[in-house]
């Protein structure tokens, strides 16, 4: 069991980048089939809902999308860009929060609040993977920075001198 659960630290940032890029593509998807053929496409929102819960307990191991992400996609853009693991958990455990709650909310009938948590995860999910902007990162880093989150959690977070410089 050890070995299936945890998060990938460092993580590929381009693999990140393209799971963010499913999740905006599933997202749009369900709100547009929501909105344009009736709420009860708002099902979708279960595989989305999943495939947050499998990344966040277990990385990209358990994720189709993780899956596909790591193994096909990213490694033909190039070389990884790596990033530390934690900031982009916490993002993952957000969509997490996100999306469950919108299946509740779909299952309870509540169809509008529904769709504004997947607006919210859609314009989380645009940021990353089309601007490299992880909301969940930046939440994580005023959380270290209010004493919220340990240092020890991420210390690459925590030291900037540990930090690779990238090329310009």
């Amino acid at each position: 069991m050890a070995r299936i659960l945890g998060f990938p630290n460092p993580v590929n940032e381009k693999a990140a980048r393209v799971v963010a890029g499913g999740v905006l593509l599933s997202g749009i998807a369900t709100v547009l089939l929501g909105a344009l053929a009736g709420p009860a496409w708002l099902w979708l929102t279960v595989p989305l809902a999943a495939g947050f819960v499998a990344r966040v307990l277990t990385g990209p191991k358990l994720s189709p999308l993780g899956q596909l992400a790591t193994r096909v996609v990213a490694p033909r853009l190039g070389e990884p860009k790596l990033v530390p693991g934690p900031p982009k958990r916490f993002a993952q455990l957000i969509g997490a929060a996100l999306t469950v709650s919108a299946v509740i909310l779909q299952a309870l009938g509540l169809h509008t609040a529904a769709f504004v948590l997947l607006g919210l995860l859609i314009v989380a999910a645009g940021l990353e993977s089309l601007f490299a902007v992880c909301l969940g990162c930046i939440a994580f880093a005023g959380l270290m920075r209010a004493g919220v989150i340990p240092a020890a959690v991420c210390a690459e977070c925590a030291d900037i001198s540990r930090r690779q410089p990238q090329p310009a």
